[in-house]
């Protein structure tokens, strides 16, 4: 009953998390995409009220137009919406989904011996370190150099730097699957927290300025936009860290951390494109299509280089045994398959411990689960979790040659 409940929890989470990061992400990418396509004001009177920028635009059958006041309207609304909710529910839901998936079972989902031999709570309290460490570490880079000359390619670099430092970290310390995602809520961490520490506040001091009928300080405005670009660019990465967790080719290979990066370096690539191509538009700078060029040129070399090679198993190391009465080969019959199914997964699929409710210690219940069987220890090699139960090669073959011989179970 508990898993039951504990996989409910899971999907919930899930699905409020990507709902209000559905929210968050379009929300972000509009405004970016907004201050991207803004022309100076044609009508005086717009002019006259300070407005720095406007934009035209027809959506769901109406037309739009949208204006900007750089530093401050002529006087505040009624009704002014604030954008932040957005970010604290994905954050909140993002948390509590870690949490359940990973910190709840943290000795199986986060430890790898292989990796690194630790306790569960320690695996859990470095884990949680990311996010802070991370976070201070990248907001004492914005507040040194970002408002230098050449601040930005600086805090650019420093930050490339500083997020590849703990991609390689997590990849050397935490199991695959959890490091890659550990990375993404990371970065969706320092997102979150640019808005709660820097726009949102700065926002609140230039409408107290404004209520005060005091000079509004442009450097809040300033800080806000730096944030939201550096937002923008940490999206797209942050997405593929989160979903690569369903992709065992990418979080598996020997060098993950480099397939990370590389993927980030994409994805942030790509967005670039994206956004100077909403200038590009507007003639203000050169067509950005180098910048999406490369991103898929990352890409596609990544694909090519974690092409799977035929792995060539030592016919010894198999189980081999004569063939069976009823004419299937010993590597496809029940018998052979039954003594790496009690050897590797009853530990977690059996009297004892049915996890995600799946129990195989019968031969009714191995037919019945067959394919998810074949699903997650032969094609995406999920299973055994971390491989805590050190299946070889040669097992997931004799798997793969039972299922495709029928799953026989006598």
């Amino acid at each position: 009953m508990d898993s039951y409940l504990l996989d409910w929890a899971n999907l919930l989470l899930r699905w409020v998390h990507v709902i209000t990061a559905i929210a968050w992400v379009g929300s972000s990418f509009y405004f970016v995409f907004l201050d991207s396509s803004l022309t100076p004001p044609v009508d005086d009177d717009l002019k006259k009220q300070g407005v720095s920028g406007e934009l035209w635009a027809l959506h769901g059958g109406g037309f739009y137009h949208p204006v900007k006041f750089a530093v401050r309207p002529p006087q505040l609304p009624a009704h002014l919406h604030w954008f932040y909710w957005e970010s604290y529910s994905t954050w909140l839901s993002g948390f509590a989904l870690f949490t359940v998936s990973y910190l709840w079972n943290a000795g199986t989902y986060l430890v790898d011996k292989s990796l690194m031999d630790w306790s569960p709570g320690a695996a859990a309290a470095v884990a949680l370190s990311f996010f802070v460490v991370f976070w201070m570490l990248y907001d004492a880079i914005c507040q040194l150099f970002g408002q230098r000359k050449n601040g930005e390619a600086i805090v650019g670099a420093l930050v490339a730097v500083l997020v590849c430092v703990a991609s390689w970290l997590a990849c050397h310390w935490f199991a695959g699957r959890a490091a890659f995602l550990l990375v993404g809520a990371m970065l969706a961490t320092a997102m979150s927290a640019n808005v709660f520490f820097w726009i949102i506040p700065g926002q609140r001091k230039m409408v107290a300025s404004i209520k005060a009928g005091e000079p509004v300080d442009p450097i809040h405005g300033m800080r806000g936009k730096q944030r939201s670009v550096h937002n923008t660019y940490f999206t797209l990465p942050a997405l593929f860290a989160m979903l690569s967790n369903h992709y065992s080719f990418t979080w598996s290979h020997p060098q993950n951390w480099l397939v990370l990066i590389l993927m980030m370096l994409a994805g942030a690539a790509i967005r670039q494109f994206f956004v100077l191509r909403h200038g590009y538009k507007l003639g203000r700078n050169r067509h950005p299509v180098a910048y999406a060029l490369v991103g898929v040129a990352v890409i596609i070399g990544v694909i090519v280089w974690l092409k799977p090679v035929p792995a060539a198993v030592n016919p010894a190391a198999a189980v081999v045994s004569p063939a069976t009465a009823s004419g299937q080969p010993a590597s496809s019959s029940f018998a052979a398959l039954q003594k790496v199914v009690e050897q590797r997964c009853y530990m977690c699929h059996g009297a004892q411990l049915q996890m995600k409710n799946v129990r195989l210690d019968s031969p009714a219940l191995v037919k019945q689960h067959a394919q998810a069987m074949y699903q997650q220890v032969v094609v995406s090699k999920l299973m055994p979790m971390n491989n805590a139960t050190g299946i070889t090669d040669a097992e997931r073959l004799l798997v793969r040659q039972w299922f495709e011989a029928g799953a026989p179970v006598n």
